[in-house]
């Protein structure tokens, strides 16, 4: 699994001009599942998410997590983060899972998250055409890979 954490002021999702989801101050959270991804994926990653210390302290220094400041969390799927673009320009998403194995993984993801986090974790629509919205706050943008645990 591969993940695209953004500190945020606050996010959106919005499909076919309709809000969806939003959330104030917390993470906007892009994650892309890939064909070799299992349940221990999900569980690293999460507890990765809500363990980050990058919310600022009373010193101005990213030293809190998520669960620290009461932030909310928007995490929409995104299967492109899987793209390959070695050969030619156009990339290839040939490593991206498909929906019958990503979806079981997202949805464990997102209540994984939710119980770690203590609150429900907002969502966009699993393959829906969306438009995200957000204010970086920072900016602050960590990606994260579950194949590069070492």
């Amino acid at each position: 699994m591969r993940a695209v954490i953004q500190r945020v002021t606050e996010a959106s999702v919005r499909i076919d001009g309709q809000l969806i989801s939003e959330i104030g101050p917390g993470f906007m959270i892009l994650v892309g599942i890939e064909i070799r991804d299992t349940l221990d994926d999900v569980d690293w990653l999460c507890k990765k998410i809500v363990q980050l210390r990058i919310f600022n302290d009373d010193e101005g220094i990213m030293n809190i997590p998520i669960t620290e400041v009461d932030g909310d969390i928007l995490a929409v799927s995104q299967f492109t983060l899987h793209g390959k673009t070695r050969k030619g320009n156009r990339p290839s998403y040939i490593h991206s899972a498909k929906p019958e194995v990503a979806i079981p993984l997202y949805d464990a993801f997102v209540k994984k998250l939710g119980e770690l986090l203590g609150k429900p974790v907002k969502t966009g629509e699993f393959g829906a055409y969306m438009q995200i919205g957000l204010t970086n706050d920072g900016p602050v943008t960590i990606l994260i890979d579950t194949k590069n645990k070492e």
